[in-house]
């Protein structure tokens, strides 16, 4: 039988032979890392490129988005358009009923196409006065509460619940 060693020595030889296997070299780790480096540098040069490409497509939609905005309801106004047209069209021959009815046409299709772009008119006679909604131009006496609108001049509206144009009224003193 052979006589096992069990000096100090040939236990550390013994693990420095395993470390060898076990353990990589200087090396190799740095080279692992620099491959690791690498890698990060590329995901990171992509992710860079991403965000750029996401930001101008966002920049382009809202150039696109602000250039057509008033599509919709351009399309809307063309049958208000046409309407207007048909009646001018029809010179002499028409009679001042048949003229009038067709304004009154013509004033609901535009009443329809405010409605579907939610364009509100604003028409406070008899409301109390609301410097958010009326331009008061003008006081007057009359048989009514003070502050309370009297005369409107001329209507306001309201496009998605914010002032376009605020009604022009007169209130009692």
């Amino acid at each position: 039988m052979q006589q096992e060693q069990n000096t100090p020595e040939a236990a550390e030889a013994a693990a420095a032979e395993d470390n060898k296997e076990v353990t990589p070299s200087l090396e190799e780790m740095i080279r692992q890392a620099e491959l690791k480096a690498e890698e990060h540098h590329d995901a990171w040069l992509r992710a860079k490129a991403e965000t750029e490409n996401v930001r101008r497509r966002g920049l382009e939609e809202v150039e696109k988005a602000r250039k057509f905005a008033a599509e919709k309801f351009a399309g809307d106004l063309l049958a208000v358009k046409d309407s207007l047209e048909a009646a001018l069209a029809t010179g002499d021959q028409a009679s001042l009923e048949s003229l009038k009815s067709g304004v009154e046409l013509t004033l609901r299709q535009l009443v329809a196409a405010f409605e579907k772009q939610n364009l509100i008119e604003i028409n406070p006679l008899g409301q109390k006065f609301d410097p958010n909604l009326h331009q008061a131009i003008g006081m007057v006496e009359g048989e009514g509460e003070a502050n309370t609108v009297a005369v409107v001049l001329q209507k306001g509206y309201l496009l998605n619940e914010r002032v376009l144009r605020p009604a022009l009224v007169q209130v009692f003193k």
